[in-house]
């Protein structure tokens, strides 16, 4: 017999011998007879899916199976010298970016009062005290003896802080006190305090509007503002500032969109009742009927506004004569025309509960100082007990405004806001593009236009008035406002004081506007 078919035959016994042993050994495990019908059946009605399937279990455990790639292993080997040669060569970058020129500009010319500040506060630098325009201090509380010696009454019961957020030990007696006042100044529900003016408005917005949430806000808003709509990462649609008609357009768009999507999700207006980047008043009533057309809810910041405007300083409600009720939010500011600090929300029971819970700045800081409280709520009542200063407040502005409108300056600046009867205590100055155009150059860039504003407050300085250029945070902005010089008109000066600073503001714009280079 052949050798050669002898070894055929045990190869042949050996392999059957093994197909048994592993076929048998498959048997024994518990549930193998679906494994092996499954495969049996798979392979009769569709051979190639068994085929992949095989395959991706054969390179799956030869994926698993082989070495792992590990990125050091093609590392550079280092001796020790070599790297403590790197060491000592790295240089780290630079935590802030170093100063630009206009950035030392701004440092060097931000005015040090020295001593109490005032309406004539004495400023580093002159001999003679200067006619304050660049204070937000409109009604002269600053220096009322009755407001000081309640805060002096104050501070011997209740000490200097309170050392603790409201909802932690925090809310004293004369907070709830604030409170009430202001919902009875305003001619709301309820209101809430906050210890900063600026992180109000940051916290209103995002205890309310969240993600998927929809913002349709004005596009010349204030930097918080910005930042509370910023903060809440909600859809956000902007309209043209005060334009109603471009706010109507953007509500009917989103209006038709919703026709496709069908989202149930809260939405707001947004809104400064007077802009604090350009000084002009919001249509209050066309806000609101607008709102009430497309189902929204408004927020009304009201920073700039109260203490100010209308016939009991209560902001746009009482300018316009509407119930605030119709104003779902009402935000403002105790630090401008009350002279004292924090911010306040009002609206109905509902609106306030939810932010002692919900409101982030009312949650984690400390709340504001018992004396600053009683400040704010006797400058109410003082507001209340004699409103002619509202009278004389706007008679101030007005005649400021008279001046600046001159024939000699239409060429050279453009004042924020046309109506020279506007009630609102402030406003800006912008240089004219026309004049910028008549210097025959087309490349004036954004500091130039600082520069040769920061030339007309140093003249007024020298002329014995403080006005200051209004600030931004540049590269933050969403839109951000041309240069300006800001005027805040106060009832500290008189009538003839104020007309002389005007003149002064004047006689300063053409002489440098007259000097500056071509």
């Amino acid at each position: 017999m052949d050798p050669s078919v002898h070894l055929d035959d045990e190869h042949a016994v050996f392999i059957n011998s093994t197909v048994n042993s592993v076929y048998e050994l498959i048997n024994a495990i518990p549930g193998s007879h679906l494994v092996l019908s499954y495969v049996k059946n798979a392979y009769q009605d569709d051979p190639f899916r068994i085929i992949l399937e095989l395959f991706l279990v054969f390179f799956a455990l030869k994926y698993m199976l082989s070495k792992k790639y590990k990125p050091q292993d093609n590392a550079v080997k280092l001796t020790e010298k070599e790297i403590d040669d790197l060491v000592e060569e790295w240089k780290p970058e630079p935590l802030v970016p170093p100063l630009s020129s206009f950035d030392k500009l701004n440092l060097e010319k931000a005015p040090l009062i020295i001593g109490a500040q005032s309406v004539k506060p004495k400023v580093a630098g002159h001999a003679k005290p200067l006619m304050n325009l660049a204070s937000t201090n409109y009604l002269e509380l600053q220096a009322s003896e009755r407001i000081r010696q309640k805060a002096i009454d104050t501070l011997k019961v209740y000490g200097v802080g309170s050392c603790g957020p409201p909802g932690f030990y925090g809310t004293i007696d004369v907070h709830m006190d604030l409170e009430r006042d202001i919902a009875q100044f305003l001619g709301t529900e309820e209101a809430i305090i906050y210890a900063q003016g600026f992180s109000t408005i940051s916290s209103v917005i995002p205890a309310f509007s969240k993600r998927g949430d929809l913002l349709v806000v004005d596009d010349g808003v204030s930097f918080s503002v910005q930042k509370g709509v910023q903060i809440s990462r909600s859809n956000v649609r902007y309209f043209k500032h005060n334009d109603m008609q471009d706010l109507e357009r953007v509500l009917d768009d989103i209006r038709v969109d919703d026709m496709h999507k069908r989202k149930l999700t809260r939405r707001f207006i947004v809104t400064e009742g007077l802009s604090a980047n350009f000084g002009d008043i919001a249509p209050l009533a066309k806000l609101i009927e607008l709102k009430r057309k497309f189902k929204y809810r408004l927020i009304l910041d009201e920073s700039q506004s109260i203490g100010v405007l209308g016939a009991r300083g209560a902001g746009l409600t009482d300018l316009f004569n509407i119930d605030a009720k119709e104003v779902d939010m009402i935000v403002g500011s105790m630090s401008n025309a009350l002279c004292a600090s924090g911010g306040f929300c009002a609206g109905n029971t509902q609106i306030v509960d939810h932010q002692r819970l919900s409101g982030s700045a009312y949650c984690f800081s400390a709340s504001i100082p018992a004396m600053l409280a009683v400040s704010a709520s006797e400058a109410l009542k003082y507001i209340q007990e004699k409103p002619q200063i509202l009278c004389d407040l706007a008679d101030r502005s007005r005649s400021f405004r008279q001046v600046l409108s001159h024939k000699s300056l239409e060429n050279l600046i453009e004042l924020s806001g046309s109506d020279v009867y506007s009630p609102s205590p402030f406003f800006h100055i912008r240089v004219n593009p026309a004049f910028l155009r008549s210097r025959g150059r087309d490349d004036i860039s954004r500091e130039d236009e600082e520069r040769l504003l920061q030339d007309v407050v140093d003249e007024c300085s020298a002329q014995g008035v403080l006005i200051t250029r209004a600030k931004y945070v540049y590269d933050q902005e969403r839109k951000c406002p041309r240069p300006s010089i800001k005027i805040y008109v106060t009832i500290g000066l008189t009538k003839k004081e104020n007309d002389k600073a005007a003149g002064v503001v004047k006689s300063a714009i053409v002489k440098v506007f007259g000097k500056w280079k071509k």
